[in-house]
């Protein structure tokens, strides 16, 4: 395998243990599914479906030495990510990420990023070392940002020379840190994947469609946005410029996931050539059979 990544894939690289059940459920609901632990996290679900998409990522991220982190960081590699440049901590455990849905969504869902909190820019390392790059020679490829990383980390990057060439994707780990985002607003060269529920969130209002979204947050000061609203419409633009599309219709049989899929698949869309309707119509089409519970291919 290459040692040389096609992009970096920088944020939570966990466990998702998620439980489904076929019927809907509320508060208190107890009731019979299914139980799966897979490789998940913002950053390796969009590693993940690079992959399927043939391109190669790097994988910049925090991973204890515990016996979960060895399983994780060999199941990674045996997916053919660049595992190397991993910062593996003696004291801090692997992450892992807990879910319940049901047939009407999401129920409830605990991330426990604590270890990727604490590590901090030690996760960044390599950039400055030579390894990936340097502050004389920066990485000058994709790079996919995850909000699991603290508010602190994403100003640094937004400062760092570090970044000064890099083509940033960012996105939100849930709505509950969408706010973090708010450092690289500004920022020159970064592309932001939000839902409507996120960007209302960033713009400190509600939003009726994904065109009104991200003309407002285009307005904040976001250099140009992907805003995605489940199964209705999806825009993606730059100031004076934004497409409108619609998702395919399926029926939903799960949702963690889906928005880290429909960025993946825009990103490697975009990096195979893919005009912008194609690119944007590509990632839905992904998104859409993932949600369906199918391959996204």
């Amino acid at each position: 395998m290459t040692t040389q990544p096609d992009i970096l894939c920088i944020g939570s690289v966990l466990w998702d243990v998620i439980g489904r059940a076929a019927s809907h459920m509320r508060v208190g609901s107890d009731v019979p599914g299914r139980i799966t632990r897979l490789p998940g996290g913002v950053a390796m679900n969009i590693a993940m479906t690079l992959r399927r998409f043939g391109m190669t990522p790097a994988l910049l991220t925090t991973i204890g030495k515990d016996a979960e982190g060895d399983e994780l960081v060999a199941e990674a590699a045996r997916m053919g990510m660049i595992c190397d440049h991993i910062y593996r901590s003696e004291d801090l455990p692997t992450d892992v990420y807990m879910a319940i849905e049901g047939a009407n969504g999401l129920i409830a869902a605990v991330a426990d990023a604590h270890s990727l909190e604490t590590a901090g820019d030690k996760i960044l390392r390599p950039l400055a070392s030579g390894a990936l790059g340097s502050s004389e020679a920066p990485f000058a490829g994709p790079v996919a940002l995850d909000g699991n990383l603290t508010e602190d980390l994403l100003q640094e990057i937004a400062r760092s020379v570090l970044f000064a060439q890099a083509d940033l994707r960012v996105a939100p780990a849930s709505p509950g840190k969408a706010e973090r985002l708010l450092a690289l607003l500004g920022h020159a060269s970064a592309t932001l994947y939000v839902n409507l529920e996120e960007a209302g969130l960033l713009c400190q209002t509600t939003f009726p469609d994904s065109e009104t979204a991200a003309v407002a947050l285009i307005h904040r000061g976001a250099h140009r946005v992907l805003v995605t609203d489940g199964g209705k419409s999806a825009s993606e633009g730059t100031e004076g410029d934004i497409i409108t599309q619609t998702p395919p219709a399926v029926m939903v049989t799960r949702v963690t996931g889906a928005g880290d899929t429909f960025m993946a698949a825009h990103i490697a869309s975009e990096a195979q050539g893919m005009d912008r309707a194609a690119a944007l119509a590509r990632a839905l089409n992904a998104a859409a059979i993932y949600v369906s519970g199918e391959t996204p291919l």
